[in-house]
């Protein structure tokens, strides 16, 4: 039996894991890929699945970026050769992309959120948001827009019944 492949991940890509908080919490306005500097077992682990981006974040320092708070689990087979859990990660980008971040983020209601981190061709990447926050209504409203969507679908598999 072949497997199910995942309608937004490519060929020779490996989904790791994602955060759905960002699409709900957050209008995301552009994106951008970026490497992971990582240590041997943090990859080991993260080839396991064994990663969380709740919480996580990703700002810039002294011209550089950093991914904050992303939990990549243990890897038992390290042993006392592991990693942090919880350490910030330096991230990979052209200067002239983080130039531009860094002038999109100084401008007021500004973040850069982690979307998802994934395996590309063997190297491990994460997908930055440049984000603004939604405001309490405007989720509702996309909350309501969702639910509409979910009855109308159900609405039309029932009549094809």
């Amino acid at each position: 039996m072949g497997k199910k492949k995942n309608k937004q991940t490519a060929p020779g890509e490996l989904m790791v894991c994602r955060n759905p908080k960002a699409t709900r919490e957050y209008e995301i306005e552009e994106r951008l890929e970026c490497g992971l500097v990582l240590t041997g077992s943090e990859v080991k682990s993260l080839r396991a699945k064994h990663a969380d981006l709740e919480g996580a974040y990703a700002s810039v320092d002294r011209d550089e970026l950093y991914l904050h708070k992303m939990h990549i689990g243990p890897y038992e087979q390290a042993g006392h050769f592991g990693h942090e859990t919880k350490r910030s990660r330096k991230l990979l980008a052209h200067r002239h992309q983080i130039q531009r971040l860094m002038g999109k983020l100084a401008t007021r209601g500004y973040t850069l959120v982690p979307i998802q981190v994934y395996f590309k061709n063997g190297r491990a990447k994460v997908e930055l948001g440049l984000a603004r926050g939604r405001k309490q209504g405007d989720r509702r409203e996309t909350l309501r827009r969702e639910a509409d969507l979910r009855e109308a679908r159900a609405a039309m598999d029932r009549g094809r019944r």
